[in-house]
């Protein structure tokens, strides 16, 4: 995946390597941040049609879940292939795509 790539030389160009542990808890953080978007977008559920997040808080989710995958070892294409295969075979079962 290309952009895996480009979070990694980001994260060697700016000397921001750290453990997967500490990417794991920045990717918390950061879906935490859309879900307080989406909180204050729509007055705490209260209007539920004015739900927003900001598109470069879901940007830095994405950073940190490529980041993380980098760190790990993992290639975020080929996970995301195996993901979509599992939902696929899910759903040709008949069941729901979700994990239960």
């Amino acid at each position: 995946m290309d952009e895996q790539r480009r979070v990694a030389r980001f994260v060697d160009d700016h000397d921001l390597a750290c453990p997967p542990a500490y990417r794991l808890l920045d990717l918390a953080a950061e879906i935490g941040e859309l879900a307080a978007d989406a909180n204050e977008a729509t007055e705490y559920g209260s209007d539920p049609g004015a739900f927003a997040v900001e598109r470069d808080e879901l940007g830095d989710a994405l950073f940190a879940l490529l980041a993380l995958c980098d760190e790990l070892g993992v290639d975020a294409s080929s996970a995301l292939d195996e993901s979509l295969a599992k939902y696929e075979r899910r759903l040709d079962e008949g069941d729901d795509p979700g994990s239960g």
